[in-house]
């Protein structure tokens, strides 16, 4: 039989995985400097906490979600976003401690599993990158997570991010704009797409953010919510527009920045790169002020942003950044002849207990067929040992990009090429 990886998910080998890296350390570096914390949360959770955060009607937990009773017989799901899970530990953790206006920043580098169709950069196994920030309400929080996302872009090299903003109300003033916004369009629902329709009854605000044509004319002259907002979201939503200004960040009020998830509360975003074409989205986020009350904890604010790390990567590519070239490192040992692969086999024992990036050749091919393969392999130096070598207790160390040989004693080989 003939395996294949599942459907909607990707290999990352290794030619492939030092993009990733530098991905991610870049991530973890921003994080550091804006003060967040990396957290890890298991790759599974309570069903429950999806569907309690998320919301039942929505795409993610109605038909997205991977989901499985456990032997005990209990419902569990493989980790669907990546708020719930942050919140929860949060929560279970205590890690507000007794200071409740403490700011609680955390990010995360993690796979998200959605049984969708998979487009590009975003697999049914995809991964994120994400933080949040709990404590406050200040509408400066909000705009210091998309701060953080476009210091992120920038520092990978990508330029000609657009971010697109929104307010989704409070549950004060949503519920009644909802009502509106489905008596403006109650005549044409027949007209909606299948899953327009069934939004229209479960989740309308949803509708709003349909990419379909004939959806987009339905409710092109429909009420919009910022014309609807409470006096306390209508401040926040000034004062976080006025955050941006203060940073020079530069957006666009889009109306129809609904968000996806329940959850959601005032500041809603998106951010999206041109280059990827129609599936522009490189990540979003917003305000979830009651999540974490939800989730059975105290009434505590939050904001977060998750970003997709496939979607990043192509943004990337087809902006033709390319990582720096890495400089040659590491050491390949050179055996020729039978009688230098074992001195040469202990050798490359010897050089990485001492930490070098130490390598060897199992197939025992000439000497122009290892040092070729050194050179391929980009190491910084060869170390070569044959019969004269063995018989002098040296071994030969060749420079691989100048050519240079010099002869170092085997008790000092560890400690000179350190020095390298």
């Amino acid at each position: 039989m003939r395996y294949r990886r599942p459907k909607g998910t990707a290999d990352i080998l290794p030619d492939d995985a030092p993009r990733w890296r530098h991905v991610e350390s870049t991530f973890r570096d921003i994080c550091a400097r804006f003060g967040y914390g990396e957290i890890r949360t298991p790759i599974f959770e309570d069903t429950d906490l999806f569907i309690r955060s998320v919301g039942e009607e929505t795409d993610i937990v109605s038909k997205e979600m991977y989901t499985f009773d456990d032997k005990g017989g209990r419902s569990q799901t493989l980790r669907a976003e990546g708020t719930a899970p942050a919140v929860r530990a949060f929560i279970e953790n205590q890690m507000q401690g007794q200071d409740t206006e403490r700011l609680v920043r955390l990010f995360y580098l993690a796979p998200i599993f959605r049984y969708d169709r998979p487009q590009a950069g975003r697999y049914r196994q995809h991964h994120q990158a994400g933080m949040e920030a709990l404590g406050s309400m200040d509408p400066a929080v909000d705009a210091e997570v998309i701060d953080l996302a476009l210091s992120f872009y920038r520092a990978l090299g990508i330029e000609g991010t657009r971010l697109l903003v929104n307010s989704v109300g409070c549950p004060a003033c949503a519920p009644p704009y909802v009502d509106t916004l489905k008596d403006a369009i109650r005549d044409r629902v027949d007209e909606l797409c299948g899953d327009c329709q069934r939004r229209f009854d479960t989740n309308p605000l949803r509708v709003l953010d349909c990419k379909k044509e004939a959806c987009r004319e339905i409710t092109a002259g429909a009420p919009i919510l910022l014309d609807e907002l409470c006096e306390e979201c209508a401040d926040h939503f000034a004062g976080f527009r006025a955050s941006l200004d203060a940073l020079g960040i530069s957006y666009e009020i889009d109306p129809r920045i609904v968000r996806g998830l329940d959850y959601y509360t005032k500041t809603a975003f998106e951010l999206r790169h041109d280059a990827l074409g129609a599936q522009d989205s490189i990540g979003g986020g917003g305000r979830y002020d009651g999540l974490v009350k939800q989730c059975g904890g105290k009434d505590i604010p939050g904001v977060g942003l998750g970003m997709g790390i496939e979607r990043i990567l192509l943004v990337r590519e087809a902006l033709s950044i390319e990582d720096a070239g890495h400089e040659r490192e590491g050491v390949f040992v050179v055996t020729l002849g039978d009688a230098a692969w074992t001195p040469g086999y202990r050798l490359l024992h010897e050089l990485r207990a001492a930490g070098l990036h130490t390598d060897i050749d199992f197939r025992r091919r000439s000497m122009r067929a290892q040092l070729r393969a050194a050179d391929k392999e980009g190491f910084a130096q060869a170390v070569i040992l044959g019969e004269d070598e063995l018989a002098s207790d040296v071994a030969t160390v060749r420079d691989m990009e100048s050519g240079e040989q010099t002869e170092i004693a085997l008790g000092q080989l560890a400690e000179h090429l350190l020095e390298k």
